[in-house]
Order: C-alpha cells, then sequence, then structure tokens
C-alpha cells in the first residue's frame, strides 16, 4: 500500500517513519516555544496544577499517549492507520524526552544546567531518525536506479 507526499509515492512503513519523525520534531520545538513563553508570561497559559498543588509534567501525558498508541498498534489489524499512530507516537515520544533530565534526576530540573539534557537529547534522538530515514530512502533510490537484480 502506497500514500502519496509531495508528489512522491511512498509506501505505509516509510510515511509511518516520517511521520513519527516530523512530529517528533514539531512538537519538541513547540513544547519548548510553550514552555518559555509559559515560564516568561508571554503567553495567556499556565502549567496544569492540581488543587492540591500538584504540578503535572507534560511527560504524563506522553506516557499515556505512547502506551493507547503502542496498544493500539497492536490491535489495528488494518495498516493505513499506521502513519495516523505514528503521528501520535512522535507526540508522545516528544512529550517524554523533553523531560527526560527531570526523570532522570527525579527532580524538576527543566530550567537548571540538567536541563539540557532534555534539548541534547532529543536533538540527538531527532537527528539519527532523520539519519537513518534519509539513508533508507537513499539506498532505495539507488537500488530502483540499479535495476533489477538476477
Amino acid at each position: 500500500m502506497t500514500l502519496m507526499h509531495t508528489g512522491v509515492e511512498l509506501d505505509v512503513r516509510r510515511q509511518s517513519s516520517l511521520n513519527a519523525w516530523l512530529s517528533f520534531v514539531v512538537t519538541f520545538v513547540l513544547l519548548r516555544l510553550l514552555t518559555y513563553g509559559i515560564r516568561y508570561r508571554i503567553l495567556p497559559f499556565h502549567n496544569v496544577v492540581t488543587h492540591s498543588g500538584l504540578h503535572i509534567h507534560h511527560f504524563v501525558w506522553g506516557i499515556f499517549i505512547l502506551l493507547i498508541v503502542g496498544f493500539a498498534g497492536y490491535m489495528i489489524d488494518d495498516i493505513r492507520w499506521h502513519p495516523w499512530l505514528a503521528l501520535a507516537f512522535g507526540l508522545g515520544a516528544a512529550l517524554v524526552i523533553d523531560e527526560f533530565a527531570l526523570w532522570l534526576n527525579l527532580q524538576d530540573v527543566y530550567w537548571a544546567k540538567q536541563g539540557r539534557w532534555s534539548v541534547d537529547l532529543a536533538v540527538v534522538v531527532g537527528g539519527l531518525l532523520g539519519l537513518l530515514y534519509a539513508a533508507e530512502r537513499r539506498a532505495e533510490s539507488r537500488a530502483i536506479r540499479a535495476g533489477p537484480t538476477r
């Protein structure tokens, strides 16, 4: 099965990989902008805090999304859903990776020096996923140009 993307035909597996990668990168960048806007009161939003004062960090929502997407991936036989699940997976992964330093240190270090570890990890993950996707596409295009093998 193939899907169209910018005039280029992609199979569902590759489309899903591209969706997950793009969703991860875009979500991570938007999260950083959103949290910066909240911290410096540029945006009218606030942190999610319960009545008892508990701050619910966004990696919690990311874990829930990853659990739901993982379960749905096993349950849904129709592969046409996989690119959509991949979008949600990238979003959930970005929510979790953005607070990597918090769950590594078991304290809120988002704006501390250790909080930089989350950014570093996101850059590495995003870069590696993009590189793997591009390398696979390049290998495929070379194989197509080489023609059938005997």
